[in-house]
């Protein structure tokens, strides 16, 4: 016996794409297999003498506050907003907040190893805006002051993202001011 087809309500449901995205996983493995190929390259590398100091405060954690709370409540979703903002669009373009690198963030924090992604996510920021700093550093500041460090890397990518020359942003529409259809004569 044939099984049911499925109502077109289940077939869309089937149809719409979850949070993991296969390209991101493949690009997190691909990171992942870099670093574990070369530890000591990692451990030892540090920005350019040519690098510039971050504008974000490592200790502003609390400006604005509606990160500082979301990022105190849902540290992944401020985790996956940063990884979008530098891997796929400085301006949030097609961006939703459970996403897969916020879905890693959340697994590796269950075993107490958020500190790993959260140090490659702020080496990868540095590498990207030529910031200061060290593997190091992305550790300590990884593991003393997590929520302090997402919020630094998310301020601190958004204000480069915007910033780059590459990001192009619309002005906004002149206002036309309002108009009134024409009257009709009769």
């Amino acid at each position: 016996m044939d099984a049911p087809t499925p109502a077109p309500a289940q077939q869309q449901q089937a149809a719409k794409p979850g949070p993991i995205n296969d390209a991101d996983v493949e690009d997190w493995k691909k990171r992942f297999n870099d670093v574990l190929a070369k530890p000591g390259e990692h451990v030892h590398s540090k920005s350019p003498e040519t690098s510039q100091p971050w504008n974000s405060s490592f200790f502003g954690c609390f400006s604005p506050i509606d990160t500082c709370l979301v990022t105190w409540c849902l540290p992944c979703i401020t985790f996956g907003k940063t990884h979008h903002r530098l891997r796929k669009s400085g301006t949030l373009e097609g961006y939703e907040p459970i996403n897969t690198s916020c879905l890693l963030f959340c697994g590796s924090g269950c075993f107490g190893l958020h500190w790993i992604p959260m140090s490659m996510q702020r080496a990868d920021l540095r590498a990207k805006h030529n910031l200061q700093g060290n593997c190091l550093t992305d550790i300590a500041t990884a593991c003393c002051c997590a929520l302090c460090d997402l919020v630094q890397q998310d301020k601190e990518a958004a204000y480069r993202e915007l910033s780059s020359p590459n990001v192009v942003q619309q002005a906004p529409a002149a206002a036309g001011g309002m108009t009134y259809p024409a009257e009709q004569k009769q």
